[in-house]
């Protein structure tokens, strides 16, 4: 009898192992939370095989990053030392600007900008905002999770403390995207680009002077991405089995946002986000539902998700694309070069540096987008109720207060 060959695993074994599997960023909270067969949640054992993941140990100059404390001290030098200087410079150095004010305030005044209309362009201090913020979001971030979510969890009945950091992890995104999904919708508002008017992208390019609240929106979501990387590199929380996916899609983020900041085509990023943080908001919601059981909530959320999704991610996403691709001739033909004292970037292989990470992005959102799809159809047509449960999607861990009173 000859050995039996072992398959290759394709893309549609991937994606049948993907599907199932509860440490999936995006399908494992979708996987039924309790089966209509198994005992309820107060009564589920801890299996013992699964092992508690243990976060990697902490430089002490990383310690803003999961210790709220920290972030909160580190992030009042910049403001104490601000408000010292406003209060001694008129006396020890009048007519000098504050040079703690970059840290929180968004810096590049035009000098020619009318007080009634001020307006803004890039400037090296721009980073030490960036950075501020990255700080300020893991203080938001663990503020969210441990005060506001982790509180909430348990009401709903959330016993173990991986199902209770994933669940923290949702609400912080909820809270993260629905604002920021909110204020980009507001900047469009006020931008020709409303509502995704692409040809503005192009005309009068370049859009090298901004209304403070774009810049602060956009330098604000730099800060949000860049320390979402860095938790993620650094291991400071469990990661999902799609590590390397995440990694790459907050990567070609951050390369897509910074080129595009740098190269002065802030309207097409405020498109871009939008399109992705309003249906993230919707996303972080139904799996919210999920995780607490509500079971006919998260069904009609999860469906209003995906027409979201399909229409923010997909839609408008290929529609960017065709901007990139088909409207650049609107552009003046005396921005097609290279002239920074312009703020003129766009020289003719600039084209393929902007279209090039949104297709990527584009491509991980069509790959989602298949596995939500056949999630729907699965539980619509094929759903069984079975033993096989879900909630030991991270670790095994009971609560430890839970523990010490069993």
């Amino acid at each position: 009898m000859s050995p039996r060959r072992r398959a290759r695993a394709g893309p549609l074994s991937l994606s049948n192992t993907i599907e199932d599997d509860p440490n999936h960023h995006l399908t494992g909270p979708f996987l039924p939370q309790t089966p209509l067969s198994a005992t309820p949640r107060s009564e589920s054992p801890v299996s013992p095989t699964t092992r508690a993941w243990a976060a990697r140990p902490v430089s002490p100059c990383l310690r803003w990053a999961i210790q709220p404390l920290s972030a909160a001290k580190l992030l009042l030098v910049p403001i104490v030392l601000y408000l010292n200087w406003e209060l001694t410079a008129p006396y020890l150095a009048p007519g000098w600007n504050n040079p703690f004010a970059a840290f929180f305030l968004i810096s590049g005044l035009v000098p020619t900008s009318s007080p009634d209309d001020p307006r803004y362009q890039k400037t090296y201090l721009d980073l030490i905002f960036i950075a501020y913020n990255v700080v300020f979001f893991s203080l938001v971030r663990q503020l969210v999770v441990v005060k506001l979510c982790t509180p909430i969890a348990k009401f709903f009945g959330l016993r173990k403390r991986g199902k209770i950091d994933r669940f923290g992890e949702q609400g912080y995104a909820l809270v993260y995207f629905g604002f920021f999904g909110a204020w980009g919708y507001r900047i469009m508002s006020q931008l020709p680009t409303y509502w995704y008017h692409t040809k503005y992208f192009w005309i009068d390019y370049p859009h090298w002077d901004m209304n403070p609240e774009l810049k602060r929106y956009y330098l604000m979501q730099m800060g949000y991405w860049l320390q979402q990387l860095i938790v993620l590199v650094l291991g400071l929380e469990k990661p999902r089995k799609d590590y390397a996916e995440l990694v790459a899609h907050h990567i070609v983020t951050l390369w897509l946002v910074g080129w595009s900041y740098f190269m002065n085509m802030t309207l097409i990023g405020n498109a871009v986000y939008m399109s992705m943080d309003i249906p993230d908001a919707f996303l972080a919601f139904s799996k919210i539902l999920n995780y607490i059981q509500w079971n006919r909530a998260k069904i009609f959320a999860f469906v209003v998700f995906l027409v979201v999704w399909s229409y923010f991610r997909h839609w408008l996403n290929f529609r960017i694309l065709w901007s990139v691709w088909y409207e650049i001739p609107l552009m003046p033909e005396s921005s097609k070069m290279w002239d920074a004292p312009r703020g003129v970037y766009f020289v003719w292989w600039m084209t393929y540096q902007v279209f090039t990470p949104i297709l990527l992005l584009q491509f991980l959102n069509l790959f989602w987008y298949v596995l939500m799809l056949r999630i729907l159809y699965r539980a619509v047509f094929t759903y069984q109720a079975s033993d096989i449960r879900s909630d030991d999607e991270d670790d095994g861990e009971d609560d430890p207060k839970k523990k010490e009173k069993d």
